[in-house]
């Protein structure tokens, strides 16, 4: 049987850290990387990119696009792509690359470690070779392995700092576990994989993600208007709250409407779905003309709206835009 040809492109991250007086620096090169890895590299194909080494806190929009043009440039010649990627900011850059990437017929999987590889007791071995089988396999989308799990690149969620179950699959199945049985997949939650694949790394980076709390001053809405933001994703209270007595945040939503900025209200809760019908509050916002996220994560709800506005700025067609489904990352509520 023809081993599967996997193109592994290296980003930095912890997973290819070194020691050093100021702490973790992301340093080390795919070679030594690949050398670490030892027998698991000889049931594979592997050839190594060094795309850029940094810290993925440091890896924002223009790195998104490079690794997107790399992973478009090199589809002809692998069967999959593994993505090594800080865990800081993987979930954000895994949902973009599900949008720039859209409907892509091949995995592509981002994984990294908690420990650096270099380290004698690094999660990162376990999670390379997770990342390796399912990179091999017959699969098609942007994936993340960690922990022995897979999670769609529009679902995954950072929930821990230093365990190495750093990764939740949030309101949204496992593609994959690994059990017994080896890599268990579950096929029929892949995303469509009739549909033509488009490479669209158009993005808008002037979007701004915004916290409720109790007692915020209302004026910072002022500020995004002067800022010239385009879109502004809120992540309110509970199923969908927003206050109104004292400080009304819905006349503030509606100046930024009224400015031409598209509004994405998110709940705060990180499982379960927002729902804007329900209470009086979210009624007014949905009449005004906010959009919506129902089920999605914030972070695809950020680079889905930064990829919309990429394409244009029309209000209308973001919201329609934004209400579609591309890459399983969101599951409307139909009300009767």
């Amino acid at each position: 049987m023809k081993m599967k040809k996997i193109c592994w492109i290296t980003t930095g991250g912890t997973i290819a850290s070194v020691n050093s007086a100021e702490g973790y620096v992301a340093a080390n090169k795919g070679e030594v990387l690949y050398d670490l890895l030892g027998n698991m590299t000889k049931q594979y194909d592997i050839e190594v990119y060094d795309l850029f080494t940094m810290d993925s806190s440091n890896i924002q929009p223009e790195e998104w696009k490079d690794i997107a043009a790399c992973v478009d440039e090199r589809l002809d010649r692998y069967d999959g792509f593994v993505i090594t990627h800080g865990t800081d900011t993987m979930a954000y850059t895994s949902s973009c690359l599900s949008f720039m990437l859209l409907n892509i017929k091949k995995p592509v999987v981002l994984t990294g470690s908690q420990l650096p590889l270099i380290h004698p007791l690094s999660d990162g071995l376990e999670n390379m070779r997770l990342a390796l089988a399912m990179a091999s396999s017959e699969c098609h989308g942007v994936f993340v392995a960690f922990n022995r799990k897979v999670i769609l690149g529009t679902r995954a969620v950072k929930v821990r700092t230093t365990g190495f179950h750093a990764f939740e699959s949030v309101n949204f199945p496992y593609i994959a576990t690994v059990n017994s049985l080896g890599l268990d997949l579950h096929k029929e939650y892949l995303p469509n994989g009739d549909a033509l694949y488009q490479y669209n790394d158009s993005l808008c980076t002037d979007v701004f993600l915004l916290k409720l709390i109790p007692g915020m001053n209302p004026k910072i809405f002022e500020m995004l208007i002067k800022l010239n933001i385009q879109g502004v994703v809120i992540e309110a209270f509970g199923i969908g709250g927003l206050s109104y007595i004292r400080r009304d945040f819905t006349q503030r939503i509606v100046e930024l409407l009224d400015a031409g900025i598209s509004v994405v209200v998110c709940s705060q809760c990180l499982y379960e779905r927002s729902d804007f019908s329900v209470y009086e509050v979210g009624k007014k916002a949905l009449e005004h003309g906010v959009i919506e996220a129902y089920d999605m994560t914030s972070e695809a709800c950020v680079t889905k709206l930064m990829w919309i506005l990429g394409q244009t700025k029309d209000p209308q067609k973001i919201k329609e835009l934004f209400a579609k489904n591309y890459a399983n990352e969101i599951k409307k509520i139909i009300k009767k």
